[in-house]
């Protein structure tokens, strides 16, 4: 077969932007929403501030229509005399894209419940404003609210920090920890935690010792202890400048939830193909890695102990993924494999090399939130440099004009060597999945003799 360039994949690929796209619904968060039960005694410090925030706390529950059981909880707290509410958008995902399924409470401290409404969403940074239902009814009054902490006062690493909410829903609580500054390579800014958040604390705020907002509780790692995040302040605050007079969702909220991941990725296209490719990654070939001002790689290297096949590999991934609402999307990673079959022979390595190849899948989430991928395979000349390549791509049922895009590449220019690579982002508009796939075939070359 004769190489064919790159247009020929870009044609094939704006065959596909109508069959593609069809339109049914679009787990939380990246690193998983705040669930290990953990914290110590409160200290003088906590007593004080806990007390001081405990009429401004609620717990958040999504329940059937009609019926009193719960789905899930999460928590909350006011931030307007006026009844509005602050929480996660994970907290009331069922609520925002099934109304006709779902209703909000929120519960105090004290046990008084109440209806709440969802006034707007802010799914990339999983915030949710809400309206509380008895607001102005009668003997009800004013709201206390919280304060959120001025952007201009800085915290400073190691201060103390203190996060409310209803963990596990076992009670109100409040858990003490430290300020750590902002999380490293978080496309959105983070507050990274040193404290124990648990699942039912979604949504509940993080305080500093004047009982000031400074974050939103939204998740931790599970594979560490006492590393958990908070959404800081200032994106609540323009959530509330944003949606404060708006009126409730009374619709599934997903043609919104669409239109905020359209800008994400619209962000995201540009930072990474601005960012550029790391030097140097192949003593062969210019392979595909990226820098990692917001992802993150890792290496390793296995020698075969029965004279095959050595391998190195190269794993780069955000740590940070929007959540859709049944679904995690709006991220990219990039990867690659260096094989050397030197000990094989070309005949074994071709078949060992082309099996590799073909155990790389490109599967859907469920048949009723995207379409099955559409995949066009052919050979691609990169000034010389032969390249199998593969792109595939799949639409989501109703996020629509959304797409979730996948290359894979394989070098064939030698008989017991070469190198296989993978580069995949969810969540892209159909012509940016497009930029995206020239981008990374385009970085594939050979290393220029010095």
């Amino acid at each position: 077969m004769k190489p064919a360039r790159l247009a020929g994949l870009a044609l094939a690929l704006a065959a596909w932007g109508a069959a593609a796209q069809t339109a049914a619904p679009p787990a939380p968060p990246p690193a998983e929403p705040a669930d290990a039960p953990g914290g110590t005694t409160p200290s003088l410090s906590a007593r004080k501030v806990y007390e001081q925030a405990r009429s401004q706390l609620v717990q958040i529950r999504t329940v059937l229509k009609g019926r009193a059981s719960q789905t899930s909880v999460g928590s909350g707290f006011f931030v307007t005399p006026e009844g509005h509410l602050v929480t996660n958008f994970h907290v009331v995902s069922q609520a925002a894209l099934k109304p006709e399924r779902h209703d909000l409470v929120y519960v105090t401290a004290d046990g008084r419940e109440a209806p709440v409404s969802i006034l707007a969403i802010d799914v990339r940074h999983d915030l949710a404003l809400l309206k509380a239902g008895d607001a102005g009814a009668p003997g009800i009054g004013r709201f206390d609210a919280l304060a959120l902490r001025p952007a201009a006062r800085v915290l400073a690493q190691g201060e103390r920090i203190y996060s409310l909410g209803n963990p596990l829903d076992v009670g109100f609580a409040v858990m003490e920890g430290n300020y750590n500054g902002l999380v490293r390579r978080s496309f959105y800014p983070q507050i990274f935690f040193g404290g124990a958040l648990s699942g039912g604390m979604s949504g509940g705020p993080a305080l500093d010792q004047d009982g000031q907002v400074i974050g939103v509780n939204v998740a931790r790692r599970i594979d560490g202890e006492q590393v958990s995040f908070l959404v800081p302040a200032p994106f609540v605050a323009a959530l509330l400048a944003r949606a404060r007079d708006g009126a409730p969702l009374k619709t599934p909220a997903h043609a919104e939830v669409a239109a905020q991941l359209t800008a994400h990725q619209a962000e995201l296209t540009e930072r990474f193909v601005a960012q550029g490719w790391k030097p140097d990654t192949h003593p062969r070939y210019r392979v595909p890695v990226p820098q990692d001002g917001f992802m993150r790689c890792w290496g390793g290297s296995e020698a075969s102990r029965t004279g095959g096949l050595d391998l190195e590999r190269s794993d780069c991934v955000m740590d940070t993924h929007i959540f859709a609402g049944e679904f995690n999307t709006g991220a990219i990673s990039v990867r690659h494999e260096s094989y050397d079959g030197s000990k094989l022979g070309a005949l074994r390595f071709a078949a060992q090399h082309g099996q590799s190849f073909r155990n790389e899948s490109f599967t859907r989430l469920r048949a009723d939130l995207q379409t099955r991928p559409q995949c066009h395979e052919d050979f691609v000349d990169r000034d010389g440099l032969v390249l199998r390549a593969v792109v595939c791509l799949r639409a989501y049922r109703k996020l629509p004009q959304l797409y979730d895009v996948a290359v894979l590449v394989a070098t064939l220019d030698q008989p017991s060597s070469g190198v296989q690579g993978r580069f995949d982002a969810q969540g892209v508009s159909f012509a940016n999945a497009q930029r995206l796939a020239r981008h990374y075939l385009d970085a594939y070359q050979w290393v220029k003799k010095k």
